[in-house]
């Protein structure tokens, strides 16, 4: 499918992701079509591994824009995620000007000159929110925006809301076309209504049993169907039993597949998952639940 068709439907859309082995149900598709129409951003909140950082890199893939990605923590401001100056760029400028003075006999430029040539956007250091900007059309993923805080989370909001930052020095930036954007949350925190309502919503739910089967053989055509089949069913009982501190998300069951494959094995018996449980499980309660419950799990 050609990148123009892509965001032409819900159904293309599905079916472009589908290609990338990423399977978005109705509601997911039809939210990332809205999203480019009504040039929205899109607000994903799920339990880890559910698909949600995944559907901006197969959105950037089918459409074949560039995938400019800034991840959150705690701590994290405006500079991070707009630009900085060049500063030892800046610095061999000054010397440079000094030197060709020197050798001209010439005099310096005045200070005012001096600091408009310090402040020219050659020397400026673009991240990620105002390369989105300037570099348009792209897909701008902001992941785990839950781990900033509320001034980060406030500046996002009106950044989001005009399309534009304004940099004392240089002027305002807007952008030409809206990046299409995708914001992830595991959900550590609650983001703030003023965020929600300036975004398209989505909770991503773990995927059924045919879908995370369809992904794993689409991902891993290498991976024979028995055993792709016995890893997924393995994890979805994992899930249904919500016993565990963290369950396996769809990476982690790639992983667990991925795993046994490598050691030569066609199908998944208690000795063998026993030993790459570590692919899919990542606390050691979990760990020593799960190779408790091997036996009866693998025998149904």
């Amino acid at each position: 499918m050609r990148p123009a068709d892509v965001l032409m439907s819900p159904q293309s859309v599905a079916q472009a992701l589908g290609s990338t082995g990423y399977f978005a149900d109705d509601g997911l598709a039809t939210l990332t079509y809205l999203a480019d129409r009504l040039q929205r951003p899109m607000l994903l909140e799920g339990e880890p591994g559910t698909g949600k950082t995944a559907l901006a890199e197969a959105l950037a893939e089918v459409l074949g824009r560039p995938l400019l990605r800034l991840q959150c923590y705690e701590g994290i401001d405006a500079t991070q995620a707009l630009y900085d100056w060049d500063f030892p760029r800046q610095i061999l400028h000054l010397r440079a000007v000094e030197a060709v003075a020197a050798a001209s006999g010439d005099d310096k430029p005045d200070a005012r000159t001096l600091e408009a040539q310090l402040y020219d956007k050659r020397f400026l250091l673009a991240r990620p929110v105002l390369r989105a900007l300037q570099e348009a059309p792209c897909v701008l993923l902001i992941d785990e925006i839950d781990r900033a805080d509320d001034e980060f989370e406030a500046f996002l909001l009106e950044v989001l809301s005009t399309w534009a930052v304004s940099i004392p020095e240089v002027g305002t930036i807007r952008a030409q076309q809206p990046p299409l954007v995708v914001l992830t949350s595991n959900r550590t925190r609650e983001l703030h209504d003023a965020l929600k309502r300036r975004c398209l919503y989505h909770w991503i739910e773990h995927p059924g049993m045919q879908r995370e089967l369809a992904i794993v053989r689409t991902r891993m055509p290498d991976v024979g169907e028995k055993l792709a089949a016995q890893v997924v069913t393995l994890v979805q009982q994992l899930r249904a039993e919500g016993e565990l501190v963290k369950a396996p998300g769809v990476a982690e069951t790639l992983d667990w597949a991925q795993a046994v494959h490598a050691l030569g094995c066609s199908r998944l018996d208690p000795e063998v998952a026993a030993a790459t449980v570590g692919a899919a499980v990542k606390y050691r309660e979990d760990t020593e639940r799960v190779r408790a419950a091997l036996d009866r799990m693998l025998s149904r």
